[in-house]
């Protein structure tokens, strides 16, 4: 019983550290979802290679009109959109770019 404690706290202690992680990766510039490679789909936040896959197998049936579109690709729902819509577009270039921001000081210990 212990042991189950002492395992959740550690499981806890990493997805601290990974939340932290994701949020000093800034995006910059937009996905073209008619243009874009398989690699550049992938590099938005949270779309893997299979849902650019999927991404590309909607597009090859039928070009996107507009981003909202992309709802219809399994997988994207709205709330998903929502979180990638400034970085979409359906027309120029795809001109995204991720950089890290500086890793955050750690907190201050208030002196007694």
């Amino acid at each position: 019983m212990a042991w189950g404690g002492i395992l959740a706290l550690g499981l806890m202690g990493s997805g601290t550290a990974a939340a932290r992680e994701k949020a000093r990766t800034q995006y910059t510039g937009v996905v073209n979802l008619n243009e874009a490679t398989e690699e550049e789909l992938d590099r938005l936040p949270g779309v893997g290679r299979k849902a650019a896959q999927r991404i590309l197998a909607q597009r090859a049936k039928r070009r996107f009109q507009r981003p909202e579109e992309l709802v219809k690709v399994k997988g994207f729902g709205k709330k998903r959109f929502q979180k990638l819509k400034p970085l979409l577009t359906v027309a120029g270039p795809s001109t995204l770019t991720q950089t890290q921001a500086p890793a955050e000081p750690p907190p201050k210990k208030s002196s007694p």
